[in-house]
């Protein structure tokens, strides 16, 4: 995780809460693709939306954040542990039926993402289901705030994570977004499947 962007999180934290939108609409269909009551591990949880339809769903959610405080403000609204971690910190092996990490990963430094991504290959089950989103573009930069993003390519996105490990693709597209910042973004969401030798 670029550090700059972290102590952006910690120190906005109440803030950027306080703006997130609803759940994604593609949680449904994540959700779908999992055994009933699977575990999930979802990265980046930021104020606990996504987190609060997995577990009200019924499924078993080990939900974290790199941010303390962000991690406090979801654990007070969920009623439910969410622990403090970045993502290099994760050394869970075929522990995970899903991992959902929704305009987390973005932040990774490019050259650290195929780490990352094979990080969270050895975290989930064999096929297990692996949701992230990305905003794109051709290279790393910082925005306006001074957040870095790794602004991927969809070819180069597809390279990085055929260096992280075997997958099967199950959907992609893209979506139009307004950012924290109020700047308009194109999101490519990825839904991938981890491919059983």
């Amino acid at each position: 995780m670029d550090d700059d962007t972290l102590q952006f999180y910690r120190r906005n934290a109440e803030a950027y809460a306080e703006w997130a939108k609803a759940p994604s609409d593609r949680l449904k269909g994540f959700l779908a693709l999992l055994p009933p009551g699977g575990s999930i591990l979802e990265l980046g949880c930021g104020a606990g939306n996504h987190s609060a339809e997995m577990l009200a769903a019924g499924f078993m959610v080990r939900v974290t954040d790199g941010s303390p405080e962000m991690a406090e403000i979801a654990a007070r609204r969920l009623g439910h542990p969410v622990e403090t971690m970045l993502f290099h910190e994760l050394d869970a092996q075929a522990a995970y039926d899903g991992v959902w990490a929704s305009a987390c990963l973005l932040h990774v430094p490019r050259d650290e993402l195929a780490g990352i991504l094979g990080r969270i290959h050895r975290a989930l089950k064999p096929e297990g289901v692996f949701y992230a989103s990305f905003k794109t573009g051709e290279d790393g930069g910082r925005d306006r705030l001074g957040r870095y993003y790794n602004y991927p390519s969809q070819q180069w996105l597809q390279a990085t994570y055929a260096a992280a490990g075997a997958w099967n693709s199950v959907s992609s597209g893209p979506s139009e977004i307004k950012s924290f910042d109020q700047t308009p973004a194109t999101m490519l969401h990825l839904i991938v499947r981890k491919a059983v030798a």
